[in-house]
């Protein structure tokens, strides 16, 4: 009577160990052209952003006028200032501060695809720089509300309207040294940009100018325009992430971790081949 053999016992799976510097690796569509069918769910993150920062805004200047937290007959409010009373300040807190967490994880993507690409890192790292710190202002508007702090509410302003302007310039800047290569999208985006960023750059002077005057109400209907041409470049960057699939998160083991150690069913299928 010969023994019963063991059952085999499968390979448990083992992940590779994780690194102190984790990189993200985007994956680009195969192919020349990339119709709008083709676009991944990358694409939809800017245009996500771009809509929930417009309808947010607008939601709480609704919420404003119908508090009567702002009065339209003395002049047209600033976005802070809509944003400054309850209830409609929590729910300009709760927007910005997913709009700024969108913005960053676009800015993230956006690096590593510019990474892929060939550009400097020095150029890269600039412009995620701005685009984080545009984010960080974001998230600083919309926590501290202009009454309660207004000296941290206008450096996180700054931050949003000032450099987030930057980070766009410095994207056109970025395609404008790749314009010999294959772009993706039609081709007066480039065009539409380079205007969208002038307007906006315009604009934004227009408002410090017309703030110390001080005519207000034209002042902040320049920054609503201002907030409004800042969404749509954000949402822009749509057409640049059509063409990739998606994006992993690359975890190489580093020197100073060892193997996992071995478990005891590793154990178990180790003896039993030995045997």
């Amino acid at each position: 009577m010969t023994p019963a053999e063991p059952h085999p016992v499968s390979q448990p799976f083992f992940p590779e160990p994780l690194t102190h510097s984790p990189s993200l690796r985007t994956e680009s569509t195969e192919g020349a052209g990339t119709e709008l069918g083709m676009w991944g769910y990358l694409s939809l993150l800017p245009v996500f952003l771009a809509f929930w920062a417009v309808s947010g805004v607008w939601t709480v200047f609704a919420l404003a006028v119908v508090n009567k937290a702002v009065n339209l007959t003395e002049g047209f409010p600033y976005i802070s200032l809509c944003g400054s009373y309850p209830p409609q300040s929590c729910i300009f807190s709760q927007v910005l501060n997913m709009g700024a967490a969108m913005a960053a994880w676009i800015c993230i993507l956006r690096y590593h695809q510019l990474r892929d690409l060939g550009v400097g890192k020095r150029l890269n790292r600039l412009i995620l720089c701005s685009g984080i710190l545009c984010a960080l202002g974001t998230s600083v508007v919309g926590n501290f509300q202009q009454k309660n702090q207004q000296p941290t509410h206008l450096t996180g302003a700054f931050f949003a309207f000032f450099v987030g302007s930057l980070y766009f310039w410095l994207q056109l800047l970025v395609s404008w040294r790749m314009r010999t290569l294959p772009q993706p999208g039609a081709p007066w985006i480039r065009p539409l940009r380079l205007g969208l960023c002038s307007v906006c750059t315009i604009l934004m002077v227009a408002m410090v100018v017309l703030h110390s005057w001080p005519l207000r109400s034209a002042s902040a209907a320049c920054e609503w325009a201002v907030a409004m041409l800042l969404f749509a470049l954000f949402g822009l960057l749509a057409v640049d992430f059509s063409g990739l699939e998606g994006c992993t998160l690359c975890l190489q083991p580093g020197p100073s971790l060892s193997p996992p150690p071995a478990s005891p069913m590793s154990l178990q299928v180790q003896l039993s081949q030995a045997l």
